[in-house]
């Protein structure tokens, strides 16, 4: 059996959860170790006990930096226990320069995959800092197996231009993740809820302040006819105050956290859309991404709402499916949304619903493929080294 140490930013992150389910059901044992968002350890992730590597704090770049610096010194130590691993995922910038420690203290030669499915702000900058970081990038991913990432576009508008990876790519979506195979028929049979009012749902990470303000204001001239539900992790850090802001509008509510899968069906089968963009980091990684709350919503039969022109709306167009808003503004809702009648919304969710489940999810049979090439990667430095030996 493939073993894997997966080292990654946020143990408590629910894509972190996604992912230890996929190798899980792709047949690899998973050693989990990575930083906590959280002020005490995480107990347990899917049946494992992660390697605690200590707090980090969202938007806190500089402590994040300090967090690395210091768990370099003691991850030794930390996985001085464990057997040595047939492959090591580095999810982020920071926990691939940690990989490379974590190689040298288990005697290096471990195969590295680096998994990025965001680009950072930070790296992009035309200045000193932007620089250095893409010249660690670099350094760092120098003698990577893989480069495992979300979305096309960030091949296109990062990894190529800047020369960032040599190794090869791999593009594993952000699809929602069936345990059992999604066939054809395997059609969503709930019916969406009477409208009017109308319910978008905004769930996931919740970041981008820009958003919040523009559903806020659209909802508020249309005096009750649409609802804005919000549920997730709100990033409190980008907004002046998160709750506050939603207490005080008539037409939002914030229902807190949920499950992943297990809350996803019922909870997107409450509204009739899915707010697919995100502003947060405007012209670069919010543009190019493909998110989670793409795939979920279309998987549960809710019409994605995305922006023309950033990669989310190619993809929409591609499929001719959703509503595309050629401006970011109240006024751009109201001309997409504002006129919406049920015999419209059945046109739009039944071309959702009309498309191939796997469009918008992994089955097992895409877990145990993912894992195949990676025991590939695993088996061939070791084969290339009882070669040597003999």
């Amino acid at each position: 059996m493939l073993h894997v140490l997966y080292l990654v930013h946020d143990v408590s992150d629910p894509a972190v959860r996604r992912r230890v389910n996929m190798l899980k059901a792709g047949g690899a044992r998973i050693t989990l170790a990575g930083f906590r968002r959280t002020t005490n350890p995480i107990a347990e992730i899917e049946g494992l006990e992660p390697v605690d590597l200590g707090p980090t704090r969202d938007g806190r770049f500089a402590q994040r930096i300090g967090a690395v610096a210091k768990a370099a010194v003691s991850i030794g130590a930390k996985l001085g226990a464990m057997p040595r691993p047939d492959l090591i995922i580095a999810r982020n910038l920071e926990m691939l320069a940690l990989a490379r420690r974590a190689n040298a203290a288990l005697g290096a030669g471990v195969p590295i995959v680096y998994e990025c499915l965001d680009i950072h702000r930070l790296v992009l900058r035309n200045d000193f800092v932007g620089r250095t970081l893409r010249g660690a990038e670099r350094h760092l991913a120098r003698d990577v197996k893989l480069l495992v990432t979300s979305s096309p576009a960030f091949v296109a508008n990062y990894f190529e231009p800047f020369g960032q990876v040599a190794a090869p790519i791999e593009l594993v979506e952000n699809k929602y993740f069936d345990v059992a195979p999604v066939t054809p028929d395997d059609r969503v049979k709930a019916d969406s809820p009477d409208a009017p009012p109308w319910r978008i749902g905004w769930f996931g990470a919740l970041r981008c302040r820009r958003s919040l303000e523009l559903l806020a204001e659209f909802s508020r001239r249309q005096g009750g006819r649409f609802e804005v539900v919000l549920r997730g992790r709100p990033a409190l850090s980008e907004f002046a105050d998160f709750h506050g802001f939603v207490e005080a509008e008539p037409w939002l509510s914030f229902r807190g956290p949920y499950r992943n899968p297990e809350d996803m069906a019922a909870i997107y089968r409450e509204v009739h859309f899915s707010w697919a963009i995100d502003f947060f980091e405007h012209g670069q990684n919010s543009e190019w991404l493909l998110p989670n709350r793409l795939y979920e919503g279309c998987r549960f039969g809710a019409v994605p709402i995305s922006m023309a022109g950033t990669e989310t709306g190619r993809f929409l167009k591609h499929q001719d499916i959703g509503v595309l808003l050629s401006e970011a503004t109240p006024e751009g809702l109201e001309a997409m949304l504002g006129r919406m009648d049920p015999d419209r919304f059945r046109r739009l969710k039944s071309r959702v619903l009309a498309r191939n489940p796997r469009t918008w999810s992994y089955d097992r049979s895409d877990c145990m493929a993912f894992v195949d090439k990676l025991r590939d990667l695993a088996v061939a430095p070791a084969a290339f080294a009882n070669q040597a030996a003999a």
